[in-house]
């Protein structure tokens, strides 16, 4: 994806007088939300000429979280706060923080401190240069299991391999992006959420910059096995219909080696072989019952995310919005693709 340099025509070749939008999902953080803060605003204030805003989404905690983020806005008029009005999901939360992104440059990270808010600047730097969209490419990722590592890795090259959109491998959402890329961010309204792929998807000029990951500041990790197989799902099933294609595939195969089976069933009848007996019947009706099985669940994946589009619910509702001096915080409002994509008109 790395392109030579050359400058955007919608992105100022200095960014100087510019606004910088930080998304930051949040979800029962409270032991690093206050640290991660810190951190944060230093490195904001250490960009010249570029301010700086901080949104928070609170993606319904059930900890003291939101009343630390109160805090925090209550001495920082460049930090916002979005809570939802129950846990909508951390891909959801990403995206309601980049529909409310007022900035020229709109960058995501997570509050766990494992990707550093410094590396910012270096994406800062490249969008100076011109590109729409640049990602952070983890080097090292410290303090994950081996477990984990080993089926990231293939998880990344399985979808690599299954997509037609060029998803970079070893990528997180931690980004920043342009605000011609943002805007036709929000415009993809879709419910089973893929942010990296989504954002891949729109194209435009696209870099990486390296990075370590470190380890989690503290807390636990909030996605555990079942959410990490559900999430990579997500990811194949939105970008790829060659499961569907798969799932055919081994139909005609499946079929093939049934009618050679018949074949050597018919011609051992002819020579007199036949041994009866329940064991092979059994073998291959229970084969050809698992591959069924597969086939109509691979298909039903599908459906359910049809099913799931159609009923045109929001994608979040929003309890309410906090900012410095609010004494009666916005009402809660559910979100549309209508108001994502007229909020900046």
């Amino acid at each position: 994806m790395n392109q030579k340099d050359t400058v955007n025509p919608t992105t100022p070749s200095n960014a100087g007088n510019c606004l910088l939008s930080i998304v930051v999902p949040v979800f029962n953080e409270t032991e690093v939300v206050e640290i991660f803060y810190d951190r944060a605003r230093k490195f904001i204030d250490s960009l010249d000429g570029i301010s700086g805003q901080l949104i928070f989404v609170d993606d319904g905690s059930k900890d003291d979280t939101y009343d630390k983020l109160t805090r925090i806005a209550d001495a920082d008029p460049e930090v916002k706060i979005i809570k939802f009005s129950r846990n909508f999901g951390h891909q959801t939360a990403i995206t309601a923080g980049v529909d409310a992104a007022q900035g020229d440059a709109v960058a995501v990270i997570d509050v766990d401190l494992q990707d550093p808010p410094e590396v910012i600047g270096k994406m800062v730097e490249k969008w100076q240069q011109g590109y729409d969209v640049i990602y952070g490419i983890r080097n090292k990722r410290e303090g994950e299991s081996a477990f984990k590592l080993a089926t990231a890795n293939l998880f990344y090259r399985m979808l690599k391999a299954l997509t037609k959109t060029d998803i970079p491998v070893d990528v997180g959402d931690f980004r920043l992006m342009s605000r011609r890329a943002v805007d036709q961010l929000v415009q993809l309204r879709e419910k089973d959420r893929f942010v990296r792929g989504l954002v891949s998807w729109i194209g435009f000029k696209q870099t990486g910059v390296y990075y370590n990951r470190e380890e989690r500041l503290a807390g636990e990790t909030h996605y555990p096995l079942r959410k990490m197989l559900h999430f990579a799902l997500d990811g194949i099933t939105s970008f790829s219909n060659k499961p569907l294609r798969a799932a055919t595939y081994l139909g005609y195969i499946t079929s093939f080696l049934g009618f050679l089976y018949a074949s050597s069933v018919f011609v051992q009848k002819l020579l007199g072989h036949t041994v009866q007996g329940w064991a092979t019947i059994m073998v291959g009706v229970l084969c050809l019952g698992g591959v069924q099985l597969i086939c109509i669940g691979i298909v039903g994946e599908y459906i359910g995310r049809i099913f799931t589009e159609i009923k045109q619910r929001p994608l979040y509702i929003v309890e309410q919005v906090y900012q410095q001096g609010d004494e009666h915080p916005s009402p809660g409002q559910t979100n549309t693709a209508n108001q994502a994509t007229t909020s900046r008109n």
